[in-house]
């Protein structure tokens, strides 16, 4: 079976449940899952879920548990270096393992936080064995990342309760 290329993406809340949910999918038929988190720590309740399955190996970077925007130089530059080290590895396992899905969630914003080289993911994506399936996830995709995927699902965020200053709930947002 030849793998696909999918990318949710946009400003609506759903993208990492979507690829949690096909993670979920691909493993309960016995497929071997690599899923990979950029700028997220991996203690997610979806993380721990996921880790508890057989199937599925759990991948996060993180190192200072900071957004970006509130990084010092020094502290974007390690968490640069861990998150290509990451990518390397998640995508180096998955090729070894012979995984049927790999996810990389929040690969679009490590991109274009400038925290992983698109030319690395995009020379993966060009030449990923044959039968993996990839999905990507995150906001701001770029042109080149759109143009390599197969489906685009857009998250649109029509109402949040964040807008009415209701902070993300443990179990449901995280």
């Amino acid at each position: 079976m030849k793998g696909l290329i999918h990318l949710y993406c946009g400003e609506g809340k759903g993208k990492t449940t979507a690829a949690v949910g096909l993670a979920v999918r691909c493993a309960g038929h016995g497929g071997r899952v690599v899923f990979a988190q950029f700028l997220k720590d991996g203690t997610s309740g979806e993380c721990r879920a996921l880790a508890g399955l057989k199937n599925v190996t759990v991948l996060a970077a993180n190192p200072v548990g900071k957004f970006s925007f509130q990084m010092t130089e020094e502290e974007k530059r390690r968490t640069a270096d861990a998150v290509s080290r990451m990518f390397e590895a998640a995508a180096g396992f998955a090729v070894r393992e012979g995984a049927r899905l790999l996810v990389l969630d929040e690969v679009c914003a490590a991109v274009s936080c400038g925290f992983l080289e698109e030319r690395a993911v995009l020379a993966f994506l060009d030449g990923r064995p044959e039968t993996l399936e990839v999905v990507m996830t995150g906001r701001g995709p770029s042109e080149a990342l759109c143009a390599r995927a197969d489906y685009i699902t857009e998250m649109a965020a029509r109402r949040h309760p964040f807008d009415r200053g209701v902070a993300a709930r443990e179990g449901i947002e995280f």
